[in-house]
């Protein structure tokens, strides 16, 4: 399998953002190519398409499959193992979102539910304190808001994005409305 200067030139450059995004660059453009490939593909047909050895390929395959990012599928008549990326890249979006979470996110709430339940003992614990108080408060508001869009369709969330900065007006339009009194919910 030759790749198109236009893939080829995709798939280094997302080796290399990928090791920016703390990911290996091989596993990086291993993916882009799966992404970027109509048919699914077996790990030989991977390795001769990047230059790759097939070790190289195979433990690319795992560390993609520990993130669920690629599917592995067989074609009947065949023995080898194919994979292939998911069609919906929204799909490909929220899972990145929801792995990333359980890798990062999640372990540090966890360390700062267990530091706010500790009794500070001085003024400059009781200042750090309040500082991780403010983290755990706004990651865990934008953690929950994130599970919320998990759900939401691909359709409504281009829809979202879109929206972009006319959210804020909407808001600002419902304080006007509101004569300028916050909910309860509001800072």
């Amino acid at each position: 399998m030759n790749l198109t200067p236009m893939i080829q030139s995709f798939v280094l450059h997302f080796g290399e953002m990928g090791s920016r995004w703390g990911i290996n660059r091989t596993v990086g453009q291993i993916y882009a190519l799966l992404v970027l490939t109509q048919r699914p593909l077996n790990a030989d047909q991977m390795a001769a398409a990047l230059g790759f050895s097939r070790s190289n390929v195979s433990m690319g395959l795992k560390e993609l499959q520990s993130w669920r990012l690629i599917r592995l599928q067989h074609i009947p008549g065949d023995r080898k193992e194919y994979y292939s990326a998911p069609e919906d890249i929204w799909e490909i979006a929220r899972t990145l979102i929801e792995e990333r979470r359980k890798r990062e996110i999640d372990p540090t709430l966890s360390l700062l539910r267990d530091v706010l339940l500790e009794s500070p003992a001085n003024e400059d614990e009781q200042y750090a304190q309040a500082r991780m108080q403010e983290m755990h408060d706004l990651i865990e508001l934008l953690t929950s808001w994130s599970a919320d869009m998990q759900n939401v369709s691909s359709d409504k969330l281009y829809t979202l994005l879109k929206l972009g900065s006319g959210v804020s007006k909407v808001i600002d339009m419902k304080d006007k409305l509101m004569g300028g009194k916050k909910g309860a919910n509001d800072p």
